[in-house]
């Protein structure tokens, strides 16, 4: 890995360079809104989450008008009845990126620097590759660096990795090689790959080089939302506001709700809204204490280790050390919720059926969130009021396996 001393600064200004430096590798991914998804996250109880897996298109529509009716009625209502958090939501798909997720970003940042890095090309660095370990989405996404870059790329993947991801690195012209699922079995296994092959490491997530790449990420979808905000309030002006918009004059997001496995991604976007004034929350799976993130930055320690089959397989990773120093010791994420397996099945279910997008259980506990963790929905309601927050969704992968996807939706 380029030594982390010579990195850009881990500033909003770094993120800013980052992306000039990966703008012709990686795609300016779509922000979209869904009408839908918007008035459910606005209605006062959500589509129950033991009922979603049995919901038909027309159920969630009837929802949709439910929950417009209802929110007419709280927000109208007697002073005592409870209060919708009205939010309005604007989500970045990066399950649209190349490879089908945000870790390209990361991976060709930290490549480029790497083979900026004074000696490295000439002693040798091209030809014996690079290395990493990851389950999935980073192996893709360093084994397409590599390739155009022509370097070699050795790829740990744990056994249990989904196949489709698999088959894709290899597809990539990566040399794959299994280890363990836990983050102790992975990192043992490159170590030997780096000495059998004096390959360079690039680490997943715990590099300034990675976190500023994703960080990019968090620059399109404040720059696209603010735009949409804008288009919106000018096909409105001089309309009668519909039921969910609440609003001042556009002024871009109010929040970021990413998904958090390792803490790349996460503090990437928190830096790329450092002095902007938007609030940026972590999003986590509960199941097995894979929400490490969000009980470190609660007890003021951070979690080492993981052990989680959690659906969400790209966040089974515990937080790494520069995430951490971005998130907790420099407090530019204000907080982390995090949701249970259901949940976060039954937002899949929804993005499916009403946004018509493919993504992955990982990419989306951010919406699960927005829908279903009451201490956010509640934390809306108390700080946002009648005028609302625009929030940021990330979607941060599409990768997920077509059998494993039947067995998600199965009836119980």
């Amino acid at each position: 890995m380029a030594d982390p001393s010579t990195s850009p600064s881990l500033s909003r200004a770094g993120v800013q360079a980052a992306r000039e430096r990966i703008r012709p590798y990686v795609h300016h991914t779509p922000t979209l809104t869904n009408a839908t998804l918007t008035a459910l996250a606005s209605s006062p109880t959500p589509p129950a989450s033991s009922d979603a897996q049995s919901k038909t298109a027309e159920t969630v529509s009837s929802a949709e008008t439910e929950a417009r009716a209802e929110v007419g009625r709280t927000n109208g209502g007697a002073a005592n009845a409870p209060k919708a958090p009205v939010m309005r939501l604007y989500f970045k798909c990066e399950n649209m990126q190349r490879i089908g997720a945000f870790k390209a970003r990361g991976a060709f940042h930290a490549l480029g620097r790497l083979m900026d890095q004074p000696g490295w090309l000439e002693g040798g660095g091209r030809e014996k590759g690079v290395v990493t370990h990851s389950s999935g989405n980073h192996a893709q996404a360093l084994s397409l660096a590599a390739r155009q870059h022509g370097i070699p790329a050795h790829i740990v993947m744990p056994t249990i990795s989904p196949p489709p991801k698999i088959a894709a690195t290899k597809g990539y012209g990566a040399n794959v090689v299994f280890s363990g699922s836990t983050s102790t079995e992975r990192e043992a296994e490159t170590a030997r790959v780096m000495k059998e092959t004096g390959a360079t490491l690039i680490p997943p997530y715990d590099h300034p080089d990675i976190i500023l790449g994703q960080g990019t990420l968090g620059l399109e979808l404040q720059e696209d939302a603010a735009a949409l905000i804008a288009a919106e309030e000018e096909a409105t002006a001089g309309e009668a506001p519909a039921f969910f918009d609440y609003r001042a004059p556009a002024k871009g997001l109010d929040v970021i709700l990413a998904p958090c496995g390792g803490g790349g991604m996460l503090s990437g976007v928190a830096l790329s809204c450092e002095g902007t004034g938007i609030k940026v929350f972590g999003c986590e799976p509960s199941h097995q204490g894979a929400d490490d993130a969000k009980r470190g930055y609660e007890s003021g320690t951070r979690v080492e280790a993981v052990k989680s089959l959690t659906i969400a397989d790209g966040l089974r990773t515990p937080l790494g050390n520069y995430p951490w120093q971005v998130i907790y010791e420099r407090r530019l994420v204000s907080g982390f919720f995090s949701v249970d397996e259901r949940q976060i099945r039954d937002a899949m279910r929804l993005v499916y059926e009403r946004m018509k997008m493919v993504i992955e259980p990982s990419g989306a506990v951010p919406l699960a969130v927005a829908l279903y963790n009451d201490e956010f929905r509640n934390l809306v309601a108390a700080e946002a009021g009648e005028e609302g927050w625009d929030v940021g969704i990330v979607f941060s992968g599409g990768n997920v396996e077509l059998e494993a996807l039947g067995k998600l939706f199965a009836p119980e």
